[in-house]
């Protein structure tokens, strides 16, 4: 006897349930690559609004303790996903840490080089002779370097000065002219708070190829696995209702968090929302392969190995 129409699409109903129950234990460790902020919103959206849950995981979002650190805990198998920087995956895949990109969260360069809008540098070129400040060494100098180059300059026309991560302090004390690896949705707008007006120069005006500034890695070995597709495809959501929604999901994202909620914040929220990629999981191969050629050509990587090696877009799950 055959079964009854109705008892066909009940058991078809059952079966497509069926998957979602198995997944529903499906454990994800996420390292962010700082203290919660604005960067993540979509990851706080996703996650709020269950989509995460839909796609089967329970997603752990962990604060790390060393900002250095998220990448080297990926590559050794302690956490599935890390938010990292595009131009750090490059020099750690040099350096041998088995690591991919999966996916993109900011897909612009967030880096400046930025001075007061009223102090005595108008252009790159009267950088000449004066202090620079900087927090991390390696490639915010080198990005320094290129952009000083288009001006007829070079580090050895400017004294750099570690100023640790009090960039927007040093500028305001006149303790340095400008500084390299401020953020443009947060030290312009720290600078605003505080009364002061900034002048920022954009890398990718300025002879540096345009990169991703936030993106997720995993292992390398891991890329098949399909909780990373399903965790790409949550955060697309996530995405999706943010731009759509960005007042509802700055209420997602205080929720229960209260230090989140002050001015600098909204700024940055604000700042930050058109720089989201739309399309996460999507890779631009030749933005990555340019940007590594760029990194190797100013010393800083050894010859780039086959992008498939370091960079790939997850193949989409069956429905």
């Amino acid at each position: 006897m055959f079964p009854s129409r109705l008892t066909a699409v009940l058991l078809a109903a059952a079966l497509a349930v069926a998957p979602a129950a198995a997944r529903a234990q499906d454990d994800l460790t996420l390292i962010l690559d700082w203290f919660l902020n604005p960067d993540h919103a979509p990851i706080v959206v996703a996650q709020e609004r269950g989509y995460f849950a839909d796609a089967g995981l329970d997603v752990e979002i962990v604060e790390p303790a060393d900002p250095n650190n998220p990448p080297k805990l990926v590559a050794a198998g302690k956490a599935d996903i890390a938010i990292s920087y595009q131009p750090q995956l490059h020099m750690q895949v040099d350096a041998g840490l088995p690591l991919a990109r999966i996916g993109t969260l900011v897909a612009t360069p967030l880096n400046t080089v930025l001075a007061l809008a009223d102090g005595p540098v108008d252009s790159l070129a009267d950088l000449k002779g004066r202090k620079v400040g900087y927090s991390v060494g390696g490639f915010e100098q080198t990005l320094l370097d290129v952009m000083l180059a288009g001006s007829g300059l070079g580090m050895e026309d400017v004294e750099l000065v570690n100023v640790n991560f009090s960039l927007s302090p040093a500028l305001l004390s006149g303790r340095v002219a400008a500084v390299v690896g401020a953020f443009r949705n947060v030290e312009i707008n720290q600078l605003q708070i505080q009364g002061a007006s900034a002048r920022p120069f954009y890398p990718e005006e300025h002879g540096v190829p345009p990169y991703d500034e936030l993106i997720f890695v995993a292992r390398d070995d891991r890329l098949g696995d399909p909780k990373l597709r399903r965790f790409m495809d949550a955060v697309e959501r996530g995405v999706q209702y943010l731009v759509n929604h960005p007042d509802k999901s700055w209420e997602l994202f205080v929720k229960g968090r209260p230090d989140l909620d002050d001015e600098l914040n909204r700024k940055a929220w604000r700042d930050t929302l058109p720089r989201f990629a739309l399309r996460p999981a999507a890779l631009d191969s030749a933005r990555y392969r340019r940007f590594a050629d760029f990194l190797a050509g100013q010393g800083m990587i050894g010859d780039p190995p086959p992008l498939a090696d370091y960079a790939a877009e997850l193949p989409a799950q069956d429905d």
